[in-house]
């Protein structure tokens, strides 16, 4: 080929290349339609929604690619993406409750049952065996089972103190009872008071009473307050607002595919785990105290078994109360002749009946009623329960990604990474907000926890702290002001609940990561075609029109470059 060939042949190529680039983008864009639909769907105006695609330079959170989206339908879509990631928290934290007021539910109403059949049977069988030993103090029994139902709800009620005050009470009326023919004022029933410890008129029926309720009340009712903390932290944390950098993040994930033209395309699932990982960091941080309270939960149980657990104790109290009476009446005498020596003679009645007159009504013996076994069933269930959701908070973001997010089944090329269609190469997060310090999805403050979520994470320590001493047969219920939460939400208790950071990092503020700093290759592979490397964003790639003029001016070049024989 002679110069003047070659030289026309160059000439032609320059000027399609010329035509190539200064041709008009917009007549080979893609349609908008499925977008339109997508967007429609969802209750948007389609007025907003471009026939086809326009250049992305206005987009803040998506890649500034070829796009459907105008700022209004990309600000719609964060919006509704935060929406709906907030309403999957709420669903996921409301089965939560459910599966917790479920197992609340059924024991503390086994519970009550059993204290309400020892009443009724109190009030069936004292009548007959014991006349006005029963029927005029009926009154002080009704108090007592009052009192202790009270005390089981919750009440800030010392129920040793609780039951010394009835049997003090009771001993007082009932010694006037069988001392009719006596005149006894209260500084005589003073006296009998303060010698009633050495001469234990009642038996040994009160000192039984008072170990083996307190220890049963005390594991009854912290089960069940463990149960009712548990669904208040689970209720207080799904109040919790999603922060900005989590909402820009949500969207980049959920709906910046549809608006860069590639709406089939699933997140990635490492991609979805690490957006949700940053949004959840806090949340994550209930799980150390969140694992120690459903342990303990499962350990007091225990408490509820045998001659002194809760099932045989608290059905069981109207029992020690037929035994002492019956020790009274069996110990009249004696106890009669103990405290008149301590106590000095008392006067004389006139106007009461004859020493000889018979008081004393039958003696009353009941028989225990075995256990029906559904108390059993009811914790059998309840520990299967809670050993399902105690990863509940660290397992939040894979189910949510699951379930809610549309996510892809396997990262491939054909998942979104964020930026296009291609595979997800960052590595997945830790949990915790400590461990969000590298997020390359969702920039996270590991400086600044969230208090709302701090203050639970002590609620689950202090109800963790009564469930131990109820296991060991303590009522713990206290709150030490000192290990609140501190200014900078550390926790300050030195157990660690996953929530801290260690200082190195805290001490340092972590340097915000621009989202534009990120390149395509951090996620997607080398290869991507044509129409999917329009998407990435125009400032990390050369414009087309420059490389084609670069072309032709290299092949001006060539032709005038004189050939050499």
């Amino acid at each position: 080929m002679d110069l003047r060939a070659r030289g026309w042949w160059l000439l032609c190529a320059a000027a399609a290349l010329v035509a190539c680039a200064c041709g008009d983008p917009a007549s080979k864009s893609r349609s908008c339609s499925e977008v339109r639909q997508i967007y429609g769907a969802k209750g948007f105006s389609l007025s907003d929604v471009p026939q086809a695609e326009i250049s992305g330079e206005h987009l803040r959170i998506c890649p500034q690619g070829y796009t459907c989206c105008t700022s209004e339908m990309e600000e719609n879509l964060a919006n509704r993406s935060r929406t709906e990631l907030e309403t999957a928290l709420r669903d996921s934290s409301r089965a939560l409750q459910a599966t917790l007021a479920t197992q609340l539910h059924g024991i503390d109403g086994h519970f009550q049952s059993l204290l309400n059949e020892s009443e009724r049977a109190l009030q069936e069988a004292f009548p007959d065996a014991f006349g006005g030993l029963y029927t005029q103090n009926a009154r002080a029994f009704r108090d007592l089972y009052a009192e202790l139902r009270l005390y089981y709800r919750g009440a800030n009620l010392h129920l040793e103190e609780t039951l010394a005050e009835f049997w003090a009470r009771l001993l007082e009326r009932l010694f006037r009872q069988l001392h009719p023919q006596l005149l006894l004022p209260d500084d005589y029933l003073d006296c009998l008071g303060k010698q009633a410890e050495a001469l234990r008129p009642f038996g040994e029926s009160p000192r039984e009473l008072r170990l083996r309720a307190t220890r049963a009340f005390v594991a009854a009712r912290s089960f069940v307050q463990g149960l009712g903390v548990a669904s208040d932290v689970v209720r207080k944390v799904a109040q919790v607002p999603l922060g900005p950098e989590c909402s820009r993040a949500v969207m980049k994930l959920v709906y910046c595919a549809h608006c860069l033209g590639v709406p089939g395309a699933r997140p990635c699932p490492d991609y979805c785990r690490n957006v949700l990982k940053g949004c959840l960091a806090n949340q994550a941080d209930l799980d150390a105290e969140w694992r120690n309270l459903l342990d303990s939960m499962v350990l007091v149980t225990d408490k509820f078994w045998g001659p002194s657990g809760a099932e045989s104790v608290i059905g069981s109290v109207h029992m020690w109360l037929a035994e002492a009476i019956n020790a009274l009446q069996d110990n009249k005498d004696t106890l009669t002749a103990k405290v008149i020596q301590g106590c000095g003679n008392p006067r004389v009645n006139p106007q009461g009946p004859g020493p000889e007159e018979k008081r004393r009504r039958g003696k009353l013996t009941l028989q225990e009623q075995p256990p029906t076994g559904t108390l059993q069933k009811l914790v059998s269930e309840a520990k299967a329960q809670l050993r399902d959701i105690q990863d509940f908070w660290i397992s939040l973001p894979g189910t949510l990604c699951g379930e809610k997010m549309a996510m892809s089944s396997a990262s491939d090329d054909r998942c979104w990474n964020g930026m296009a269609k291609g595979r997800y190469l960052p590595e997945v997060m830790g949990d915790g907000l400590a461990n969000q310090i590298n997020n390359p999805e969702v920039e996270v403050d590991i400086t600044k926890p969230d208090m709302t979520i701090r203050q639970q994470i002590m609620q689950l320590k202090i109800m963790t702290n009564r469930l131990r001493g109820a296991y060991s047969g303590s009522d713990v219920d206290f709150q030490d002001a000192s290990e609140g939460p501190g200014p900078d939400g550390d926790d300050g208790s030195g157990s660690g609940s996953g929530g801290g950071c260690p200082d190195v990092i805290c001490g340092r503020r972590v340097s915000k990561k621009s989202s534009s700093s990120r390149t395509p290759l951090t996620h997607a592979l080398p290869g991507l075609s044509e129409r999917e490397g329009q998407k990435t964003s125009a400032a990390g790639r050369p414009q087309p029109r420059a490389l084609l003029l670069l072309l032709l001016l290299l092949l001006v070049l060539a032709a005038a470059r004189p050939r050499w024989r």
